[in-house]
């Protein structure tokens, strides 16, 4: 297994034969390598340095009915909120303060936040904060939106792929969604210059390592400027609540293949992992991360953004979480970096 690692960490690729053994080793020595493999890489592009990107779930509204999430449509017993962009725009002056430089709106697939709401609500971010980037994770739009949307000063974009094996997809997805226009989305994104980001679940209800090799070739043809993975974490009121979850050490490992096969990627240790280990965001910040996400959204609406049990931070004000990942992040052997944090294409 070290001998796949090292070949990893020289040419960054491996043989789909040689990546499932690599991803399903229980070789604990294999392991430890990769993780140092992979924060050697992280530290060549970017040397200590983690980004902080400030979090604002601005809708707790889905049209889609995915039936691994907490709030997709067919939950009766989500709470719903929706922020207003006067809202969104507080959110944004108090990370501002707390010195975030990225400010990420996510939410589900509310038909609310149409372009003409949103265009306005961007271009306000970026002319109060000209030395900002804004990125989006609000899902599948058409392409002229995401151009209305790049044009307003959007920079970045995330969407996960989730799974790009049909079948897989179609046991995770109600019927009228398709991943053939996941997959265009992305490249859509693409091509308009938007950097983008996706990702998937890691042990996600029926997924194989043939599954998730798939999608490793998927990126590899993208080539994304993020790239998002946690573990699948069950909810209570979806199908899958009794589902055991994916875990922290087989995340681990695909986190540091995934530094090793994309070396200048942003990678994020993401609340997910934290969720279901409580060194969770450290140890992925060892193991080739360099970025997290602390939750700028109000106190008040943010247990309502349940896509998954569990979720944690859910409970602190925004200078309380910066201050405790700050501190997280110092204590594993890293330094806070409140610039932009650009994707880097040569080390």
């Amino acid at each position: 297994m070290k001998e796949l690692v090292e070949k990893l960490y020289r040419e960054s690729d491996l043989s789909d034969s040689e990546l499932k053994a690599l991803i399903e080793t229980e070789d604990s020595g294999a392991a430890e390598l990769l993780r140092l493999r992979a924060d050697e890489v992280r530290q060549r592009y970017y040397g200590k340095k983690v980004w902080l990107r400030g979090l604002i779930e601005i809708s707790s509204y889905c049209r889609n009915n995915c039936l691994y999430c907490g709030i997709r449509r067919g939950n009766k017993n989500a709470q719903r909120y929706r922020l207003t962009p006067e809202e969104i725009l507080r959110c944004c002056e108090t990370g501002y303060e707390l010195g975030f430089r990225t400010f990420v709106l996510q939410g589900g697939e509310d038909v609310y936040f149409t372009d003409e709401v949103l265009c306005p609500v961007i271009a306000e971010i970026k002319k109060r904060f000209p030395d900002c980037a804004v990125t989006l994770s609000l899902g599948e739009r058409s392409e002229e939106s995401y151009r209305l949307l790049k044009s307003a000063g959007a920079d970045r974009y995330l969407l996960r792929q989730e799974t790009v094996s049909p079948e897989l997809y179609s046991r995770l997805h109600p019927p009228e969604m398709l991943l053939e226009n996941r997959k265009n989305c992305l490249f859509t994104l693409k091509k308009l210059g938007y950097q983008t980001g996706t990702g998937f679940m890691v042990g996600a209800p029926f997924q194989t390592t043939e599954n998730i090799i798939a999608d490793l070739r998927f990126m590899q043809q993208l080539q994304p400027e993020m790239i998002g993975i946690g573990p699948f974490v069950p909810h209570h009121d979806t199908a899958f609540a009794n589902e055991k979850g994916g875990t922290a050490e087989l995340t681990l490992r695909l986190l540091g293949i995934l530094r090793l096969m994309f070396p200048s990627v942003l990678l994020p240790a993401t609340t997910a992992l934290g969720t279901i280990a409580p060194d969770g965001r450290e140890r992925g910040l060892k193991t080739g991360c360099n970025v997290v996400m602390p939750n700028l959204s109000p106190v008040s609406v943010r247990k309502k953004y349940e896509l998954y049990d569990n979720k944690i931070c859910t409970g602190e004000e925004a200078a309380e979480c910066r201050r405790c990942l700050e501190n997280r992040i110092v204590s594993a052997g890293y330094e806070v970096e409140v610039s932009r944090g650009d994707c880097r294409l040569e080390s």
